[in-house]
């Protein structure tokens, strides 16, 4: 398993930028994809943003796509998340996770098998 730690959450306006970022315990961090998701208040959780173990691809919902962009450093073991052009429909609970596998080949088949604690991300209009 993999322990991860989100931060880089808080309060910004409409049309601002924020950085997540997570950081994973263990050796097995670059072989395995990471995602970012989200979980609004009263809504179920969604996926926002996957990369796969090497960086060679990346999946991204509709509604952040030219907005976001996912990123690793295999090097530090961290998974980043920069989001710009924020709109008060971000607002979530942002977490990431980490796949159950290593060396998966299609991030279609991604089972999450570790999660962070989340980080709150609040954009006022």
């Amino acid at each position: 398993q993999v322990q991860l730690i989100e931060s880089g959450g808080g309060l910004v306006q409409a049309g601002g930028s924020l950085r997540l970022s997570c950081a994973a315990s263990g050796r097995t961090f670059s072989s395995r994809a990471m995602g970012w998701f989200r979980q609004a208040a009263g809504k179920e959780r969604e996926s926002v943003a996957v990369i796969n173990w090497n960086a060679g691809s990346t999946y991204y919902a509709e509604s952040v796509k030219g907005r976001f962009t996912i990123s690793r450093d295999n090097s530090q073991n961290t998974v980043y998340l920069e989001m710009n052009s924020l709109k008060p429909e971000d607002t979530a609970v942002y977490y990431c996770a980490a796949d159950r596998l290593t060396y998966r080949t299609k991030l279609a088949t991604t089972e999450w098998g570790s999660w962070g604690q989340g980080t709150q991300v609040t954009v006022s209009s």
